[in-house]
């Protein structure tokens, strides 16, 4: 193996030692994470590249962040020159980030010393992207109803937070100022860089155990494999153009809504995504950012594929996207993207799906509850004297699949967290949850039904500001084959004292008060194949 010899073996067993990687910095990351939303909902993702910026292995975590986490280390390469020990920090979605709570840290990887004419030369690559519950901005938890970047949080373009081991603490200093919950920023931080140096001490033990050569070699073997595996899976989809539109209810700015159109072309062992006809970018905070909607267009790929093709570089080389610039799904700056993230990468899957179904309509699952339900709640803790941030994406009902029905209250395609368990919710925060069931009946009807939506009520101990980005409250998810459509979310709040409920809009800010109660009921899955008849 140390004169690069690669067999089916030694690449199943490379493959995994790759896949170990990242893994081990997610639970170094979760472990040691000191918020809820990173050590109990687990809402980050670590991976693994070349010397070139290239995939070379990810975690099972977040589709969304994974897909275009990419894009944060090709800036990083652009914009440095490094040095063992360097970490760079960014959040900027126009120059490598997502959306703004998505905060991503790069570090270089470097041949160990000592090694026979291989000594200290960069190899690679490691990396994690964390969603912080607070990066500033003009509402608590920076997911407002913002329209445009600068509202929406702390801005970090690329930047050195660590330079040959010593930590910038200027950086950190200036980030916390601008945060609302400025302790938890600094360990969720400290979780991230510790396991930045999880990854580069394991990569290091594959170097010292194999060598630089035959490592690369492996690196190289498997991106050849999963290129070629990619473009046997696109092969076996008809040639031909398939054609598909969906909206989105709103931007949170007007109640117009907003298309998401896609052109399939299938073309022997490659296919191009061409979101022609899509709308312009939106004065709300809807805009998705080229390296979210490449993203998604990877996300489906990967279904097609199958799990077990490793998820690399190769599997992008197939695959075109157009996305016309200044559109909803490739804004120019300084346009507002804190939902792109979370609520348009899901409607362009939903999009996405659609059109597959025409050319493989019995592989295909129906709509999902497309949508993350963002909920987001921050204020004063009287009890426990300090401000907090809360931050959640609450599940739904997944699509029918050919000859599956839906799943009912779990996460779907862009994302791919836990929940708050209701035990350390209401330990840290000033609310209670009264309800958490299933939302009998909100599924599509079908031969294969969709899965149920959620019910959630929360009682508010103390006055706090909340924010709703949601989708699928005016639009339903679609059946397919037949199938019935999956059931509308809708949210509702009464106050204190009151003994009716005020309908919300899916995308809202306001502030509530003491013994007030928030309902959330998540949409449904769509049904798949009309209904027998007995």
């Amino acid at each position: 193996m140390k004169q690069g010899k690669v067999d089916p073996v030694s690449l199943e067993i490379f493959k995994n030692m790759f896949i170990s990687v990242a893994d081990e910095m997610g639970v170094t990351l979760g472990r040691t994470g000191y918020s809820p939303n990173i050590k109990e909902r687990r809402d980050y993702s670590c991976a693994f590249f070349d010397d070139q910026g290239r995939m070379v292995s990810q975690a099972a975590h977040i589709p969304v962040h994974l897909g275009a986490m990419p894009a944060s280390v090709e800036k990083a390469i652009e914009m440095f020159t490094f040095q063992p020990g360097d970490t760079v920090i960014l959040n900027d979605p126009f120059l490598g980030g997502t959306h703004l709570p998505d905060i991503t840290l790069v570090s270089p990887v470097y041949v160990p010393q000592g090694k026979k004419g291989q000594g200290g030369e960069l190899f690679g690559f490691v990396a994690s992207r964390a969603h912080h519950a607070d990066v500033g901005g003009m509402s608590p938890g920076s997911m407002p109803l913002s329209t445009e970047l600068y509202q929406e949080g702390f801005i970090i373009p690329p930047l050195k937070l660590v330079e040959g081991g010593v930590i910038n603490q200027t950086i950190i200093t200036l980030l916390c100022r601008n945060v609302r919950t400025p302790e938890e920023r600094q360990g969720d931080l400290a979780a991230q860089i510790a396991a930045s140096r999880v990854g580069e001490r394991r990569i290091h033990e594959i170097l010292s155990r194999y060598g630089a050569k035959a490592t690369k070699s492996h690196i190289d073997a498997l991106t050849n494999y999963s290129q070629r595996l990619t473009r046997e899976a696109i092969k076996a989809i008809p040639d031909g153009k398939y054609n598909f539109k969906d909206y989105m209810d709103s931007d949170g700015q007007t109640d117009e809504p907003i298309t998401i159109a896609v052109e399939i072309t299938v073309d022997g062992d490659s296919v191009t995504f061409d979101f022609t006809g899509s709308s312009p970018q939106q004065k709300g905070s809807i805009n998705a950012v080229l390296a979210v909607t490449q993203s998604v267009c990877l996300y489906v790929v990967r279904c097609i594929v199958g799990e077990e093709i490793p998820a690399n570089h190769g599997s992008l080389m197939p695959i075109k996207v157009i996305a016309p610039p200044g559109s909803v799904v490739n804004p120019s700056p300084p346009a507002a993207v804190s939902a792109g993230n979370v609520e348009t990468s899901q409607r362009i899957a939903d999009v996405l799906l659609g059109a597959l179904a025409q050319a493989l309509p019995q592989v295909t699952p129906a709509a999902s509850q497309g949508t993350m339900n963002n909920l987001v709640i921050g204020g004063y803790d009287p009890l426990r004297k300090k401000s907090f941030t809360y931050y959640e994406t609450i599940a739904g009902g997944m699509g029918a699949r050919p000859g599956l029905p839906g799943i009912s209250g779990i996460h779907t395609h862009m994302t791919n967290t836990m929940n708050t368990p209701v035990e350390a919710l209401e330990f840290q925060f000033p609310f209670r949850v009264l309800a958490y069931s299933f939302r009998e009946g909100s599924g599509g009807k079908g031969k294969f039904p969709g899965g149920d939506g959620i019910r959630r009520e929360m009682l508010f101990l103390a006055p706090c500001t909340v924010t709703i980005m949601s989708e699928r409250r005016k639009f339903e998810p679609y059946g397919l084959q037949g199938g019935a459509p999956g059931g509308k979310g809708r949210d509702t709040l009464r106050r204190k004292g009151e003994a009716s409920d005020i309908a919300l809009p899916g995308k809202v800010t306001l502030d509530v008060g003491e013994g007030d109660v928030l309902t959330m009921l998540t949409p449904g899955g769509g049904g798949w194949g009309g209904e027998e008849k007995m």
